[in-house]
């Protein structure tokens, strides 16, 4: 098993990217932190899933924009757990709306989600991560931080191209105890993707190089890889698994 005995905090994973990330690492060995915002039942319902396959799961809620509740649940992790492996990045929103209706609010919630967080994460894991030896940190970006799919999401997609560029920033501070590095999912099918319509997804398959859409779980593995041993030589890079688009 690539995670034997790892404990592994997933932001975000009640659903979609994480929760096929939470349950990829439970069949390799590792106990979860399942992080969760507002979906609680999703997240209990995945505990009682990864406890089935003969893993150790817990549940914390947790808002990752929030300076002290990001605290709260990294030592709730500790006190339960004892440390933390390896974190994945993965909680994230999008608002969509038009440049000329969207609010400062909306723009804020946006960064304060996806950018912050996953500073806030980062660095208090970090921390931790230091005192037992290293660990790993794999960040959930987006094809969307560097192509421009719909300008209705600016704020998501800037969101993400920060976090590029933070992960090559901490990739170099916390080497080499710590790797760095971070996927960027193309079109995926998740509870973001389900409401398009069909005129787009159709058009957009015709684009990607392999004519579908990921599954969750297909971007797990690449998440795996790099939170392995596997990758025990790659840091600071940006994995894109977008089936091939053009």
């Amino acid at each position: 098993m690539k995670l034997q005995d790892k404990i592994a905090l997933i932001t975000g994973a009640s659903r979609g990217i994480g929760r096929a990330t939470a349950l990829c690492f439970a069949r390799e060995g590792a106990s979860i932190i399942v992080n969760y915002h507002r979906a609680q039942d999703q997240a209990e319902n995945l505990v009682r899933e990864i406890q089935g396959i003969g893993a150790d799961a817990y549940t914390i809620k947790c808002d990752v924009s929030i300076e002290k509740e990001v605290k709260e649940m990294i030592q709730r992790s500790l006190t339960h757990f004892g440390r933390i492996d390896i974190l994945v990045n993965n909680a994230g929103i999008a608002v969509h709306g038009s440049i000329f209706e969207k609010t400062a609010d909306q723009w804020k919630q946006t960064m304060d989600t996806n950018l912050l967080g996953t500073f806030l994460c980062s660095k208090y894991v970090a921390q931790e991560m230091l005192k037992y030896g290293g660990g790993k940190i794999v960040n959930v970006s987006s094809t969307n931080a560097t192509n421009c799919f719909n300008p209705d999401v600016m704020d998501y997609d800037a969101s993400k191209a920060g976090m590029l560029i933070l992960t090559r920033d901490l990739a170099k501070k916390l080497a080499p105890s710590i790797r760095t590095n971070c996927v960027s999912p193309g079109w995926v099918i998740t509870d973001m993707t389900k409401s398009l319509p069909n005129e787009i997804i159709s058009r957009e398959e015709s684009k990607i190089y392999l004519k579908r859409f990921a599954n969750p779980e297909e971007i797990a593995k690449a998440i795996l890889f790099l939170a392995s041993d596997d990758a025990s030589y790659i840091n600071g890079i940006n994995l894109v698994v977008d089936g091939g688009y053009g």
